[in-house]
């Protein structure tokens, strides 16, 4: 009997053991959705405060990459103030390997943008071969090695394509994708179509579309909380206010048309001699302003420069005419200690006054203001 008694002790223990289990199971998996949909949460969130697209598109690459565990992602974007008619790459991707030989663009008549507009999923390069049989852009794709490509869909409209790359391996073994990670990514993809399309539109709403350069508002939204930003973190902040000398004689001489012209190549040279995290703004007319986060009234003046003596050097050719332009400039600089402005429109004023006196000292120069005094 009491072999009997302590075996059915025994089976009781056992029974009890693997309840626990199976309750600590069900509240790990618990726990986990709690944590992912607060993963969610932050990732929503991080998306609707970024408005500008390009930042926006490096969070959505970077937030992917971490949460699938990929060693680099990259987005076929369509470029709206360019009018293109296809999807492309452009420098929108991180840790891919690029083939400077290849054109990463995917029409947008393709039979691939047809397919992910009808279907709502995430999908391996091998299983999109199977789907969408004779697409002439899978050879473009395969050079890109990638692991999951996910469409970014809204209301049936495709506002682009994300492509996930190689998969970080874990204890040596290459993963596959769970349904529960493709569930997951395809959320992050719903997420970032929204984001995307709404950062497009305030994209072309925000932009002059002769010269592609920001416009005036937007510019001056920006620069004020650029301003609180350097005020807080005890940074510099500097602006650079730039007029074409003698614009006028351009359109008196050749035309409208050429005065069009000559300003979206000073506007181009302007935005080509910045970094990504600065700003340039087409503040009216042939007036341009440029805002350069982090830096110092030398580093200004060198950018400042370079834009001058890029333009100077340059010789523009229009209905087989030469010519020939200058620009003049004026800096300011926030600064805690020199120059603590709290108004936008006041730093900006103070770089107008130190063009006024570039353009009275003979043009074709660089001035730079100190608060109030110009030297």
């Amino acid at each position: 009997m009491a072999k009997k008694v302590k075996g059915k002790g025994s089976a009781d223990i056992s029974a009890v053991s693997s309840t626990e289990e199976k309750e600590n199971e069900v509240i790990a998996e618990f726990e986990k959705h709690i944590y992912d949909l607060q993963q969610m949460l932050e990732i929503s969130r991080s998306f609707c405060t970024t408005i500008e697209l390009n930042p926006l598109v490096e969070s959505i690459l970077y937030i992917a990459m971490a949460q699938m565990r990929v060693t680099g992602a990259g987005i076929f974007v369509i470029d709206e103030l360019n009018n293109d008619d296809g999807y492309v790459l452009s420098d929108h991707y991180s840790g891919i390997a690029i083939d400077p030989t290849i054109e990463y663009k995917i029409p947008v008549e393709s039979k691939l943008v047809e397919f992910f507009t009808q279907s709502n999923n995430v999908f391996t390069l091998k299983e999109l071969r199977e789907y969408v049989p004779g697409c002439k852009d899978f050879d473009m794709l395969e050079t890109l090695n990638p692991s999951l490509i996910v469409p970014l869909i809204l209301k049936n409209r495709l506002n682009g394509i994300l492509v996930m790359g190689e998969r970080i391996y874990i204890d040596g073994m290459e993963t596959a994708y769970t349904n529960y990670e493709r569930d997951e990514i395809q959320t992050i993809a719903s997420l970032a179509s929204v984001a995307v399309h709404n950062a497009s539109l305030i994209e072309q709403a925000s932009t002059d579309m002769m010269t592609h350069l920001k416009l005036k508002f937007f510019f001056f939204n920006i620069l004020e909380d650029k301003l609180d930003n350097a005020f807080a973190q005890n940074e510099k902040l500097s602006i650079l206010m730039f007029d074409i000398d003698f614009f006028k004689k351009f359109n008196d001489t050749y035309g409208h048309a050429c005065g069009d012209y000559v300003l979206q190549h000073v506007a181009k040279i302007i935005k080509d001699s910045i970094r990504d995290e600065d700003m340039a703004c087409r503040y009216g007319g042939e007036e341009f302003t440029v805002m350069l986060c982090n830096t110092d009234v030398e580093g200004a003046y060198l950018v400042a420069e370079r834009i001058r003596k890029r333009i100077e050097e340059t010789v523009l050719v229009y209905e087989n005419n030469e010519m020939h332009l200058t620009i003049s400039g004026g800096i300011s600089v926030f600064s805690v200690d020199e120059n603590p402005v709290r108004s936008a429109k006041v730093l900006v004023d103070q770089a107008d006054k130190a063009l006024y006196v570039s353009k009275e000292n003979g043009r074709n120069r660089i001035s730079v203001a100190d608060g109030e005094e110009i030297k």
